[in-house]
Formats: C-alpha cells, sequence, structure tokens
C-alpha cells in the first residue's frame, strides 16, 4: 500500500524510528524522575528542586533558600525538635 493509498483509507503514518526513540526516552526519563522523587520521600531525603518549584508556583516574588541553606534547614528540623518527646 502506497502513502497515497494510506491517507485515502485513513490509516495513520507510522512514526519514524528516531522519533519513537526520542519518545521512548522521555517517557522512562519521568519515569525514573518520579521513581527518584519517590524514593526521596519514602526515606525523608529533602527535594531541593521540588521546593524551588513550590515556590515559584505558590509563592512568587518571595526570596528562595539557598540549596546550602535548604538542606541545613531540613537537618534543624528534623533533628532539632524542641517539645514533647518519647525519647
Amino acid at each position: 500500500m502506497s502513502k497515497a493509498d494510506a491517507a485515502r483509507a485513513g490509516a495513520l503514518p507510522r512514526p519514524s524510528a528516531d522519533s519513537a526513540g526520542a519518545d521512548q526516552g522521555a517517557r522512562l526519563e519521568g519515569i525514573l524522575r518520579s521513581m527518584r522523587q519517590g524514593a526521596r520521600q519514602i526515606f525523608g531525603i529533602p527535594d531541593y528542586e521540588r521546593y524551588v518549584a513550590h515556590c515559584a508556583e505558590h509563592h512568587p516574588g518571595e526570596p528562595v533558600l539557598s540549596k546550602r541553606e535548604f538542606f541545613a534547614q531540613a537537618i534543624d528540623r528534623k533533628y532539632c525538635k524542641s517539645g514533647p518527646r518519647c525519647c
């Protein structure tokens, strides 16, 4: 079947091998990014990129902490808790 016949029959053109590979690569990258974020949440590792995206979306115009300040604040929040403790 020629391309003209396929077009008349309503068949969709197949994507080229290059575009299919690029689509799969982008999809794989998205899956890996989601898995990395999930693992960070499970183990309690702060995610700076997610923090920056949140600040840009919800708090535009406000200053954003540097990476060093962000992680220092996360460590303080985790280990320097005041108030009632069980241990």
